[in-house]
């Protein structure tokens, strides 16, 4: 039988066996005797240091206006430009941080084509916010 007793009661006797727990133990703190003279040994880096000045935070940069005539000339900033001049000028206002707004406005009559590069031209350089500005009439 598996299960007997010597006390002649007829119960099983359960018993648990340890040796197997003992055994696991043992390994692992083998383990852990060969890994902790390991992790004692330290790798040197020098790492920077952080000042502790608050710097002045940046307001919103302000918005870039870009105008567009039904003729199809292209203002920048109330200063005319060529389609070249706009697009190395927003190239440049791409990399500063925090990149100012665009904000396109066109006449009423000004075809769609031309307000279109205009826009493509400002995404292409980078440019992430590109509006539209509008005049509400009242009657």
């Amino acid at each position: 039988m598996a299960f007997s007793s010597n006390d002649g009661g007829g119960k099983p006797m359960a018993a648990i066996n340890v040796v197997p727990l003992v055994d696991v133990m043992l390994v692992l703190l083998i383990i852990f005797m060969v890994t902790a003279p390991l992790m004692t040994h330290r790798v040197q880096v020098d790492l920077p240091e952080a000042d502790l000045v608050e710097r002045p935070e940046a307001g919103p940069a302000p918005p870039i206006t870009i105008a567009i005539t039904e003729q199809g000339n292209v203002f920048l900033n109330d200063q005319p430009v060529s389609l070249a001049q706009l697009e190395s000028a927003l190239s440049v206002e791409a990399q500063k941080t925090p990149q100012p707004p665009v904000n396109v406005r066109g006449d009423r009559t000004t075809k769609y084509r031309i307000v279109n590069e205009v826009v493509t031209i400002a995404q292409t350089q980078g440019m992430r916010k590109v509006g539209f500005v509008a005049t509400v009439e009242s009657n």
